[in-house]
């Protein structure tokens, strides 16, 4: 075989897209016998390419690497692989931009009505043998509320394109992005506290980075209104789990509705699982099968053009190219 590329890990439930791509220029697929260092070093310390999922490409595991060309992230975020040691060794790094944004705008969106239209407590009551709401007052119209979006790039763009016929006020908090983009939306952009304040929905789509980890605490619930809802379908990191449950219990807001967890090892005894006011899905957002097989298939083909000395079409590290 002429190239060799080594898959990290993944979630898929075979690699045949990839081993069919890769077939067509000539390479050998291989599989890491585990996700910790050693063992994706000792798979890839030869390869030509990465495919990566979930697993830490820390800078050992990086600095290892011989003959890598370039790392193609199966998702979005790169906060597993060390950017910094990748560009210094000039190693390229990619993401699949596009990916699950109908299904995380969906999700998050069905997270939005469910947390504020307290379906999963009704359903609950129901099925416990009482056919009463009255337990669950109050609900408010959804009709003129303010939803508050916490980063405004694709996903949030495409949420506020399906929540239209609601008739939100909608604002966001995003110091990335201009006031011609948020007004094409038809978008106020305001400052966090304000969002805090003045938001009776927040849905949260931002990354995690060592200025958002931990955006959301016991400071930041106090100033949401009491009858406010958060939603969250980005990172758990963002938000403080254990302050999260206390504001909840103490009544500073309303319910939550989540996707990811500060800490997704989830059993009986995590502060977030017993909450009635909570509802909490198992990092699905991401998840349609159409969406796994874009994925699959917009990730290798990402290798394939690096390795027969093309340009990638996202580039994550773009002055790795100029080099």
């Amino acid at each position: 075989m002429k190239f060799k590329v080594a898959v990290t890990d993944y979630v898929f439930p075979d690699l045949e897209t990839e081993k069919r791509e890769l077939k067509k220029i000539n390479a050998e697929l291989i599989e890491s016998a585990g996700s910790d260092e050693e063992n994706i070093i000792e798979a890839a310390k030869d390869a030509d390419a990465i495919l990566n999922c979930y697993a830490e490409l820390t800078p050992r595991v990086i600095e290892s690497l011989k003959k890598c060309q370039i790392i193609a992230r199966y998702g979005i975020g790169v906060n597993n692989v060390s950017m910094p040691t990748a560009t210094k060794k000039g190693i390229i790094v990619t993401n699949v931009p596009d990916y699950c944004i109908e299904e995380v705008s969906d999700h998050a969106l069905t997270l939005i009505l469910a947390s504020c239209r307290k379906l999963c407590q009704l359903n609950k009551t129901v099925k416990n043998g009482k056919w009463d709401f009255k337990d669950y007052r109050p609900i408010y119209r959804l009709k003129g509320q303010t939803l508050g979006i916490v980063s405004f790039g694709k996903i949030p763009r495409r949420l506020v394109e399906k929540v239209r016929a609601y008739k939100f006020n909608i604002i966001a908090y995003d110091p990335y992005v201009d006031e011609e983009v948020a007004a094409k939306y038809s978008v106020k952009l305001v400052e966090f506290e304000e969002l805090l304040k003045e938001s009776d929905i927040i849905t949260i789509h931002a990354p995690l980075t060592k200025e958002t980890k931990g955006m959301f605490g016991s400071e930041q619930f106090k100033k949401m209104k009491d009858s406010a809802h958060l939603i969250n379908t980005a990172r758990g990191g963002l938000i403080k789990d254990n302050d999260l449950a206390q504001a909840l219990k103490e009544g500073e807001i309303a319910g939550a509705g989540l996707d990811v967890l500060e800490d997704e090892n989830v059993n009986s005894h995590h502060p977030l699982v017993n909450l009635e006011n909570v509802i909490i899905t198992p990092h699905s957002a991401f998840y349609s099968e159409e969406a796994l097989k874009d994925l699959q298939y917009k990730a290798v083909q990402e290798v394939v053009r690096v390795l027969t000395g093309e340009k990638p079409k996202s580039c994550v590290n773009p002055e790795v190219l100029k080099k």
